[in-house]
């Protein structure tokens, strides 16, 4: 699916993947999380391989938010807390913090078919960010939410990111929300290459710069 395909991310920043259905996007991330192994290539985080059992520690937000039906909020946010690897990293004052500090503490009662799908989705950032990740893997987490609710979590999470200083690497197809979301914007196009990237100062606010906008969705139409 790749071919001779080179990609650095900086410690850091927001970098979104960007391009149409069947480039590989998500298989790419899936890669980075470790839940695909390449078949040539390599995988690094600074000088280490990924491939000799990289410390470094990934969390991923996928499209559903796949909290477990028969716990709180409080105690979705905790799971990690249950998995010995993760001891250290997640403990319920934590929690209770990130709860607070990212606007859902008085959700945190709540079984997820009480709440909305917008609420459960930064539920599923917030359980992401309570095992204290260096790398946050998101695949199309808002695709579902409605156009309004989809806007405003865009930039809850680059809020969310910022805060955490948490090197972010998120798939889309949609230009728009790339243009929220991403510090750097790069376009897989179907030759399985990295066909154009930007740099987008202007990231999690609510206008987008119009010049860059037409010269992503210039290069998108032919990705």
């Amino acid at each position: 699916m790749f071919d001779d395909l080179e990609l650095q991310v900086r410690a850091g920043e927001s970098l979104v993947l960007l391009g149409p259905s069947g480039v590989g996007k998500s298989t790419l991330l899936r890669l980075l999380a470790g839940l695909e192994q390449p078949a040539g290539g390599a995988l690094r985080v600074g000088s280490q391989s990924m491939a000799d059992g990289s410390e470094h520690s990934y969390a991923v937000v996928f499209q559903k938010p796949l909290l477990y039906p028969w716990l709180s909020v409080r105690e979705n946010v905790a799971l990690g807390s249950r998995f010995r690897a993760l001891k250290g990293r997640v403990n319920t004052a934590y929690v209770d913090e990130l709860l607070e500090h990212f606007g859902i503490a008085e959700l945190a009662d709540s079984r997820p078919d009480q709440i909305s799908g917008g609420q459960a989705q930064r539920v599923a950032v917030v359980r992401a960010a309570a095992t204290r990740p260096e790398i946050l893997l998101l695949d199309e987490p808002f695709s579902a939410l409605d156009p309004v609710t989809r806007a405003d979590s865009q930039r809850w999470l680059v809020g969310v990111t910022a805060e955490l200083g948490v090197t972010t690497i998120m798939v889309t197809h949609d230009v728009d929300e790339a243009l929220v979301v991403g510090s750097r914007i790069a376009l897989l196009g179907s030759s399985g290459r990295v066909k154009q990237e930007w740099t987008n100062p202007e990231h999690g606010t609510a206008s987008s710069n119009p010049f860059l906008r037409e010269d992503i969705l210039s290069a998108y139409r032919t990705a």
